[in-house]
């Protein structure tokens, strides 16, 4: 697409919607010129291509299309098959997949699909069926025991939030955790690297019926190889979240026993992230599951959207193209420099480095918590969020941690160079802010000083080292 054409098609979409509600088309221009000004760093956010944002808004979004391709509740969706069909082939070349469906809107979604999935192949139980026709803001915690005891109380084994898993593995106040009489597993304190002996001995004690693989703030690599041999060895179903390090799969980072793919019962993923798709889901899976996911509609979700279908549908035919490959590289080798750069500066590292996309700091020896980091990074023009660290102190809502990551910046074009620089930018900011007190005197965990000027000083210095590499320079709104 040419830029001319890109700026056309932004500039006459805003045009229409201004001339309907115009604080949304300003809304919309306003969000356009934030991503341009910040340094991007959170990990889980990226940023699509003008034609995945293009697909999004288009007629796809008028119709219902509840059933799997060729076999709809709704006549007409003839169009919708044609996508739908489009983004499972692309998502099957795409990762190996024997089996693929592109229907969840997000990775949540997608994991509640794996896990009812997993539940109706291996638990045969009525309580699937009321489980399914009852609302499930109205079941209590006795209702969910009963409905977990009478599948047989089922337990799942993942990582622990704290450790770098995410909360669809178990955390309880998510579904998850009411669904599941679940175990998780840490990493060693020494070094915050996973213990295959340990969750190998977890496993013989629990016996789960599902084993979780996966992470959204663990630093290295996981080998898969290992973890579907303990799942085997307990007769459990081996399932992998990759919603975060998509794109090193698809991008041929992460090969062999680094790939879940082909050691996987089934994977889920988001389609966002470093896959830099559209915000949605998938999930991936062995034959013998095939039919089960593709119930995830009326199952788990509501109708698909088949806008959303139609955009992965363009930005997975995008992640098989040949310069996908060298950028999922470049994420990686740009995380390890802004690794390198910020443990020069003396920061301290869960794990001492990475080996993927993102790098968690514990920024305790900054005296700080997550919280006043976040916020101060945030003044000073740098987007991260707080994230827990192993054996956190500070909980799930304070943290010791934040977590950053390099999809984003790659995107824009940022190297390892650019990548030292923001290392300084990020040392410069939390070495110059300092913890509050509350008004009691006791020390906050939320407030926080920081000189203005020198937050503003770095904020000019993030976007001077942006403005070599312009987002989307081919959409001019002006």
């Amino acid at each position: 697409m040419s830029r001319n054409a890109e700026s056309t098609a932004f500039r006459s979409a805003l045009e229409v919607i201004r001339a309907v509600e115009p604080r949304v088309a300003d809304a919309i221009g306003a969000e356009l010129t934030d991503q341009r000004e910040s340094l991007k760093l959170i990990a889980s956010e990226n940023y699509a291509s003008p034609a995945t944002l293009l697909a999004m808004g288009n007629w796809f979004s008028d119709k219902y299309a509840e059933g799997t391709v060729g076999r709809r509740f709704y006549a007409g969706c003839q169009n919708v098959d044609t996508v739908e069909a489009l983004a499972a082939e692309h998502a099957r070349e795409l990762f190996g997949a024997a089996h693929a469906y592109v229907q969840p809107h997000s990775g949540i979604d997608a994991n509640l699909v794996a896990f009812w999935a997993v539940l109706a192949d291996r638990v045969e139980s009525p309580a699937l069926k009321k489980a399914q026709v009852r609302q499930v803001n109205d079941l209590t915690e006795a209702d969910w025991f009963a409905l977990r005891r009478e599948l047989g109380n089922q337990r799942m084994l993942g990582m622990s939030l704290d450790a770098g898993g995410h909360l669809t593995h178990g955390f309880r106040p998510n579904i998850s955790g009411k669904m599941f009489d679940q175990r998780s597993y840490g990493t060693d304190p020494a070094t915050g690297l996973i213990d295959y002996d340990r969750v190998a001995e977890a496993a013989r004690e629990f016996k789960p019926l599902i084993l979780v693989g996966g992470y959204s703030a663990y630093p290295r690599k996981v080998n898969f190889r290992i973890l579907r041999e303990i799942a085997d060895s307990v007769g459990a179903t081996f399932m992998v979240d990759m919603a975060h390090f998509a794109g090193l799969v698809a991008g041929k980072v992460f090969t062999g026993d680094f790939d879940p793919v082909p050691h996987a019962h089934i994977v889920t993923t988001t389609t966002h992230k470093s896959l830099r798709g559209p915000r949605g889901g998938m999930v991936l899976c062995q034959p013998e599951l095939a039919d089960q996911v593709d119930r995830g509609c009326p199952m788990v979700l509501g109708g698909p959207l088949p806008h959303v279908m139609a955009a992965k549908a363009v930005a997975l035919a995008e992640a098989r193209r040949p310069d996908f490959a060298d950028y999922a590289q470049r994420i990686v080798d740009n995380a390890q420099a802004l690794a390198e750069g910020l443990l020069r500066r003396g920061a301290k590292l869960v794990t001492g480095g990475t080996d993927n996309h993102l790098v968690l700091i514990d920024v305790s020896g900054y005296g700080l918590t997550g919280r006043q980091a976040e916020q101060a990074l945030l003044d000073s023009g740098i987007v991260t969020n707080r994230n827990s660290v192993p054996q956190d102190p500070n909980g799930a809502w304070y943290t010791s941690g934040i977590r950053i990551g390099t999809p984003a910046l790659t995107t824009r074009g940022l190297g390892t160079a650019e990548m030292d620089q923001t290392a300084e930018l990020i040392h410069t900011v939390l070495t110059q802010t300092t913890a509050g007190a509350n008004a009691d005197g006791t020390p906050s965990k939320a407030k926080y000083t920081l000189d203005p000027a020198l937050a503003d000083k770095v904020a000019r210095q993030a976007t001077d080292l942006l403005a070599p590499h312009p987002l989307y320079p081919g959409i001019d709104l002006a």
